[in-house]
């Protein structure tokens, strides 16, 4: 993300989007650049308009994360029957080891 965040940053500083500056803006923000994942951003953002594309870009809805919420509970909690079952195997496995 932060690969982006630096051209997002650099767009709206009214800069370039180049493999020069996003470099900069990431040696400057502490992240060591990656060359190829910089050249393939400024290679996918070439003949974007920046502006269009946000001012495009859909918002989640506010009312789809409180949604969410309940299924992902009951999905922890499957999960964590699923872990106390295979540790209990576990250590019916490991027991038997020792006989």
């Amino acid at each position: 993300m932060e690969y982006v965040y630096s051209a997002m940053l650099l767009h709206s500083a009214g800069q370039k989007v180049t493999e020069d500056n996003v470099k900069k803006v990431l040696t400057a923000a502490g992240v060591k650049a990656d060359d190829a994942r910089v050249k393939a951003l400024v290679a996918s953002l070439d003949g974007v308009n920046i502006d269009e594309a946000i001012k495009n870009a859909t918002a989640m809805p506010a009312a789809a994360p409180a949604a969410a919420a309940p299924a992902e509970k009951k999905e922890k909690k499957k999960e964590e029957k699923k872990e106390e079952v295979s540790q209990e195997e576990a250590a019916a496995g490991l027991s038997a080891l020792f006989d």
